[in-house]
Parts: C-alpha cells; sequence; structure tokens
C-alpha cells in the first residue's frame, strides 16, 4: 500500500485535474503532500519501531494510512485530497520501515539476503505497479474512478493488520529511547519549504518568492542536523553515515530514485494528456520494470553476495541511464509501443540488478540493534528523492516547455498549436537530466560500496516468524 500510493497518483494525473479542476501545481502537491510527510518521518518509524517495537508502530501505521485513504477516496476538492494525502503520508512514515526491519530481524543470516531480496522485489514491484493499478481502474469507469485507487486500501489494511497479528509472535523493544519532536519539526519544515520552492521556481504567483523558501529550508535542513548531533534521542542517526558502505548506498539511493520517480510521475502525463494514449496503454510502460524485478531480484540478491554489491549497483545503473538516455531521445517520434516500450524495458532490466542488492548493502553495513533505524534512513532517502524529484523536474519540464514554445501548462490537456511538441521537449530535458543522475550512482555505488557483506546475524532464530 505504501509503495503503491506513492507512484499509484502518476496515471491519475489527467483524470484528477479533470475531476477536481486542479491545475499542475496542484497534482504535484497531491503527489509531494504524501512524500513530504512519508520522507519525513518514515525516520521517526524507524526509530519508533525500535523504541516501541516493530510490530506495534507497523500497525499503527497500517491503521492511521487506512484512515487517510478513506478521506482520500471522498475528497470533494485538490484541497482536501492534498490534506488527507499528508496524514497518509504520516500513517505510510510508520508503515514503510517496520516491514524491512520485521523482515531483517525475523530470517537467519544464511537466508537474511535470499528475505531482503523478495522484500526489495515486492516493494519496487508495487513502486512501478502504482500506474498499473490506477490505469485498471480507470479504464474501467469514467474521470471519477481515480477515487478507487485510494478506496482499494481499505480491505488490503485490514487483511494486512489480520495477518500481523496472527504471524509476528515477537515484538521487543527498547523503553531507554526517547522521541526527538524537534527533529520531527525540523525535518518537515526543511523539506516542505524545499519542496515548495522548488515546485514553483519557475511559475508566476505563489510562492512569489522562490529563493525565499528555499533559503529557509536550507536553514532548518542545517539546524536539523545540527540538533540530531546533539540529541539524546536522534530520529536521525549521524554515526551511521560513519560507514562508507552505508553513506554510499543511500548517495546511489537518492540518484536512483530520484531518477525513477520522475519519469514515473511525468512520463503518463506526456502520453496521456499530450498524444491521447488510454491510461491502461500508458501504463504498460512500467510493466517491464515490474515483470523484471519480479523475475531477478532474488537471483541478484545472492549474485551480489557472490560478485559484491557495489559492482552489480553499478551496472544496473549504468544500464538504467541507458534507457532513460534512449527515452528522451525517442519521446519526440511520439511512438509509444515501439519506442518508449522498449526504453523503458532497458531502464526495467537495470532496475533489476540494483534494488536487492542495494537493500542488503544498507542492511548488512550496520550492527542488529541498528536496522530499525537504517531501514528508516534508506526509506526516507528514497522518499525524499522522490519528493525533490517532482517538485523540481515539475519546474525543469515546464521550463523547457516554455522554452519549446508551449502556451499552455505542461501536461494539460490541449490542442493548442506547438503544445504536444512542447511537452516533448519537457519531458525529454527531465529524461536527460535523471539519465546523467543515473551515471552519478553507477560511480558512487562502484567507488564507495567495494566490500559491502550480507546483513549482519541479529540473534534470532526463524521462529520468530511463521
Amino acid at each position: 500500500m505504501g509503495f503503491i500510493d506513492g507512484t499509484v497518483v502518476a496515471i491519475a494525473v489527467p483524470a484528477m485535474r479533470v475531476s477536481l479542476e486542479a491545475g499542475l501545481t496542484q497534482v504535484q502537491w497531491i503527489n509531494n503532500a504524501y512524500m513530504l510527510t512519508l520522507s519525513s518521518l518514515v525516520l521517526v518509524g524507524g526509530a519508533f519501531g525500535d523504541r516501541f517495537g516493530l510490530a506495534r508502530v507497523f500497525g499503527l501505521g497500517i491503521a492511521l494510512f487506512m484512515a487517510a485513504s478513506l478521506v482520500c477516496a471522498l475528497a470533494p476538492t485538490a484541497s482536501v485530497l492534498i490534506a488527507a494525502r499528508l496524514v497518509q503520508g504520516v500513517g505510510a512514515g510508520f508503515m514503510v520501515p517496520g516491514s524491512l526491519a520485521v523482515v531483517s530481524r525475523a530470517y537467519p543470516r544464511e537466508l537474511r539476503s535470499a528475505a531482503i531480496g523478495s522484500w526489495a522485489a515486492s516493494s519496487a514491484i508495487t513502486t512501478a505497479a502504482g500506474p498499473l493499478i490506477g490505469a485498471g481502474l480507470l479504464s474501467a469507469g469514467g474521470p471519477e474512478m481515480w477515487r478507487w485507487i485510494f478506496a482499494i486500501n481499505l480491505p488490503l489494511g485490514a487483511v494486512s493488520l489480520i495477518l500481523l497479528y496472527l504471524y509476528i509472535h515477537e515484538d521487543r523493544s527498547q523503553p531507554e529511547k526517547g522521541i526527538d519532536v524537534p527533529g520531527i519539526l525540523l525535518a518537515i519544515l526543511g523539506l516542505g519549504c524545499v519542496s515548495w520552492a522548488l515546485t514553483g521556481a519557475v511559475r508566476s504567483g505563489w510562492p512569489p518568492a522562490p529563493w525565499l523558501f528555499a533559503a529557509a529550508g536550507v536553514v532548518f535542513l542545517v539546524l536539523f542536523l545540527i540538533v540530531e548531533r546533539r540529541s539524546i534521542s536522534p530520529m536521525l542517526d549521524l554515526r551511521l553515515f560513519r560507514s562508507r558502505i552505508f553513506s554510499a548506498a543511500n548517495a546511489a539511493t537518492f540518484c536512483l530514485y530520484f531518477a525513477l520517480s520522475a519519469v514515473l510521475f511525468f512520463l503518463p502525463m506526456t502520453v496521456i494528456a499530450g498524444w491521447g494514449v488510454s491510461e491502461i496503454e500508458a501504463s504498460m510502460a512500467f510493466a517491464p520494470l515490474s515483470l523484471f524485478i519480479a523475475l531477478l531480484s532474488r537471483r541478484m540478491g545472492r549474485l551480489g553476495d557472490r560478485i559484491g554489491a557495489g559492482r552489480l549497483v553499478a551496472l544496473g545503473a549504468a544500464i538504467v541511464a541507458a534507457g532513460f538516455a534512449i527515452l528522451g531521445y525517442v519521446i519526440h517520434a511520439e511512438a509509444f509501443w515501439t519506442q518508449v516500450l522498449p526504453a523503458m524495458a532497458v531502464m526495467g532490466f537495470g532496475m533489476s540488478l540494483v534494488v536487492a542488492p542495494l537493500s542488503s548493502a544498507v542492511m548488512g553495513s550496520v550492527e542488529p540493534h541498528e536496522t530499525g533505524s537504517a531501514s528508516g534512513v534508506n526509506n526516507a532517502v528514497s522518499r525524499m528523492a522522490g519528493l525533490v524529484s517532482v517538485a523540481a523536474m515539475g519546474s525543469l519540464a515546464a521550463y523547457a516547455y516554455r522554452l519549446a514554445g508551449g502556451t499552455r501548462d505542461f501536461g494539460e490537456t490541449a490542442n493548442a498549436a506547438g503544445h504536444v511538441a512542447a511537452t516533448n521537449t519537457g519531458f525529454a530535458a527531465v529524461a536527460y537530466f535523471v539519465a546523467g543522475l543515473s551515471l552519478l550512482s553507477a560511480l558512487i555505488a562502484l567507488v564507495g560500496m567495494r566490500g559491502a557483506v550480507l546483513p549482519k546475524d541479529q540473534g534470532t532464530s526463524s521462529s520468530t516468524i511463521r
């Protein structure tokens, strides 16, 4: 649920714009409101899991996520939907990190890499499946069918809570850990201001001076780091970054998920609103990503153990970069099935080499008692990447669109002269930028992740999970 709802909005953006009479900035914030609280609080979720018990915090997150999903499904305006998405992100912030930490604690060392590979595969598959699910629901009815992409979380959440109750019987806590309230507030303020500034960087109106928001965001984030360094119970334990492998893995995660999030969000807008491709056809662009990850992630997790996670991540990231570069080149041909889909298949194959070794490297670079926090940090990094990506790349796409002579709004359904060609140019600028960022992640992995090891034994037996 948590990963799907981070990407399912992308395919539904054209329908939401019609149904709620929303502009580009509003639909960016329907996405970013969720990513803001998720990326801020996923750190808290990891720390809370260590403090109060992973299963308890996991269950709380699921319940809150379900409640917010109901409000999303019933939202009468874009503003209400944005507010509900903020709350939904809070629930996901407690839900997401607990899942990986529970898996990491539940399995003995010899099975842990395969288990983490399964977790990484399922998270990446559902991230990519978001547009597929959204397209299936939208194709079943009119523009208002987008509401079901949130309503479907209610039965899924109920099943998840039942399974959690039935199968998790050991839930250790660390009562001595405190709660970092100043850190929580500073993280939300910092990320919120930076994202708000990036969203309005090339747009008229609000915010009137984006650089003021950017400056305020930087100040808040610097204060956040100072507070975390001095806090007795920090939500972000900066000592984790003393590990070269942990730091490099998270840097590679940021670059790759920045790139992936940009394409997941702006490609459907380009082909649906610009070219007139149907939602169900557009969603097929993400099918190769789900397929390759489903078929290869467990194998790549084991391969990473043998040849080194850094090498495998570097190779995968380079292939991802090639896929995005091809996509930017072919987008002007407006040939979805013969050019866009093959480019996305290249990207999907590259990502299948990355997800499991990257997660294993993160969990293997920390001590057993730090797994909840490490999981929270890595999930926060990937969610922050998505948050900043949609904000910043929206501005880049809009800027390139205007330079190409566009007279409307990027991603808008319109018949104005030159609108589609300008939209293609806007997306191509995004694709080329993220191709370069993916190459940077390959270099980071190759240099910084040498010597990555298996997740450390945590002293638990397989009886923890049934």
